[in-house]
Formats: C-alpha cells, structure tokens, sequence
C-alpha cells in the first residue's frame, strides 16, 4: 500500500491517519512552513518544526494546539515514524519524512537548495519516493548568486539615494522580507511595514538573530525614508502611500524577475530575481541527490517538470493541488495579513 495519496483535503497518510499542509480543516495537520497556502484555520492538531509555531500562532490564532519537532527529531504516529528535515526555504521551513515498515516517503514542501543565510539549508534526504514542487520547473529558471543579486539591489539603493529618491522594495512579509534585512543591513537604516515588524519580533523572540529594522509609523517623515530601504508586502505595491512618498521608485524582489517579459514587470521600476525556491538546477540536484524512484511533482509547471523527468529515467507523475501554480510572489496576498497587521 502506498504510504500517502493525494486526496480533495491534500497529501493524506492513511497509515498514520493524518494530513500534510491539508487545505480543509482535519483533525491533525502535518504543516511543512507558515505560508497561508501550506497551513490553514480550523485543524484541530497542528505538527510543526520548532520556530513554525509562534510564526502561525502569530499568523493564524494564538489558540492553535501545536505539536513541534526539531530538524531530525521524530514522532510515531500509528506506527507511521515522522521527522523534519531542513527545506531551505524559509525560517523554519521543513521537508516531512515519512516511514512505514521500511518504506519512506518525503514531502518537501518548499524549498530551496542555495543558502540564504537565515534559513536552515536544504539537506536532501534518501526515500523511495518525494513529492517535490515545480514552482519554477523550467530551464529558463536559473538563479544568480544571491550576492550578486544583493549587491545589484546594494548599488540600486545607493544610486537612488544619490538622486533622492525613496527605494521601495515590495517582498512578501514572511520569508523574502527577512532575508531581504538579513542580507542588506548595514550602510542604511531599513524600515519595514508594519506586517513585517510584527512578524520580525516574534521570529527575534523565537531565539532567530535579525538585524535592527524601524518600524514605519505614522510620524515617520518622508524625509527619514527617503534616506533608507523601505520594505513593504506586495498588498501594499499599487497602494496610495507609496506614491505619496518623496520621488518613490519601486523594485519586486521574486523570481519571476527571471523573466523580464513577465507581465507585471512594467508596473515596477527595477526587478530583482530573488526567489525562496528552487531554481531548475536546484530542482533536479534535490531530486537526484534523493534517490527516489518515484517523484510526485506539484505546485508549479508541473506537467512540463514531470514528463522532462520522466524522459530523463526518473519516474514521475504530475498531482494537481488545490494551488496550482502557486506563489506568484509580486502578487499575492497572504490572508494572513489580516492578522499581521493587527
């Protein structure tokens, strides 16, 4: 029997009798990270790494009951042994191991294999089959050096204070913010929109080492803004405070800036291909590195992904979700907001 299938409520363990990063509520949730599309209101038990649980207590309802793991830590559940394993992705982010009388299934979740520098780096781990996602399953898709993306938006800023301008970069709260102050701090001071605060104090207070931010406040001045890095969410790109500031210019931090075609790249005024997931390359050293000899591929090009790994001798199947291709990161908007900005 196998060890999970692809059910309306998502990735379900009938062994275990549980969900992974299930999509309708469930009496208990494996959840892989604290972006709203993997984890949702209404599960009666939550199993989550260490630093995910103030994240989606924050996120979701302080009144979630949650069960955490530590990276290569393990639970057995109906016999099912299940244990976390670094995805890369974001702060906290987890790949999910599943075994069952010797056999062993990984569910990734997102992920990404470069070193961010704040997020706990991608380990591959050996099973027999691993459900991967295909955000950016496509061979146009490959990264630069996130230094070299960082000293572009290094000398981006520079250049705009020169001509006194306000540098904007639009980042999604959770994830991108953080690695955006990780990776920048230092020359200039960085002010960040209020979802972002909210979601900085309590990474800081879950034992991560952020950088100083500032707060955006209503007596914050123009002026002040103009002389730094201000970090808003995508909700916030199009809005009116944005255009209210001194001389504004706007960059999207996403890995769709791969792509200068793409269709939202005339609304911004620089683009910066910096994504937290796995570009192509990154795709198929994961899988490989595996071993598995089934690979179920989700959440992106999934079809065009599957059918190269299957012409490349890797047995693979495309499972459609609920979210398709997900996390169009200059778009988005988490609901998760509504409580970050609480």
């Amino acid at each position: 029997m196998a060890l999970i299938e692809f059910t309306k409520r998502g990735i379900y363990c009938k062994q275990g009798d549980f969900y992974v990063d299930p999509w309708w509520p469930v009496d208990y949730a494996v959840t892989t990270h604290g972006h709203s599309d993997h984890v949702r209101f209404g599960n009666k038990y939550y199993l989550c790494h260490t630093l995910t649980k103030p994240i989606i207590k924050r996120r979701i309802s302080e009144d979630l009951n949650v069960e955490t793991l530590n990276y290569g830590e393990s639970i057995v559940r109906n016999g099912v042994d299940i244990s976390f394993y670094p995805a890369g992705h974001i702060i906290g982010s987890a790949q999910v191991r599943l075994e069952y009388k010797g056999e062993v299934c990984v569910i990734s979740g997102d992920y990404k294999t470069e070193d961010d520098g704040i997020s706990d780096v991608f380990e591959p781990v050996k099973c027999h089959s691993f459900v991967s996602e295909s955000t950016f399953g496509l061979p146009v898709y490959k990264w630069q050096k996130q230094d070299a993306v960082f000293n572009g938006i290094k000398n981006w800023v520079s250049d705009n204070i020169d001509a006194q301008k306000t540098s904007v970069l639009i980042a999604y709260s959770l994830g991108k913010a953080q690695r955006l102050i990780k990776n920048l701090a230092g020359n200039v001071p960085i002010y960040v929109h209020n979802s972002i605060a909210n979601l900085n104090e309590v990474i800081i207070n879950a034992g991560v080492n952020l950088p100083d931010t500032i707060r955006i406040m209503p007596e914050t001045t123009k002026d002040e803004l103009q002389k730094g890095i201000v970090i808003v969410p995508p909700a916030m790109r199009d809005s009116r405070w944005i255009k209210n500031l001194s001389h504004p210019v706007t960059g999207i931090c996403s890995g769709w800036m791969q792509v200068r075609a793409h269709r939202r790249w005339q609304s911004a005024d620089a683009g910066f291909a910096l994504s937290d997931h796995a570009d192509w390359p990154g795709l198929m050293d994961a899988i490989t590195a595996t071993g598995a000899e089934k690979v179920y591929v989700t959440h992106g090009f999934t079809a065009a992904f599957s059918r190269f790994l299957n012409d490349s001798g890797i047995e693979s199947e495309e499972v459609m979700t609920k979210f398709g291709q997900e996390d169009d990161e200059e778009n988005k908007v988490d609901l998760a907001e509504q409580n970050d900005n609480k």
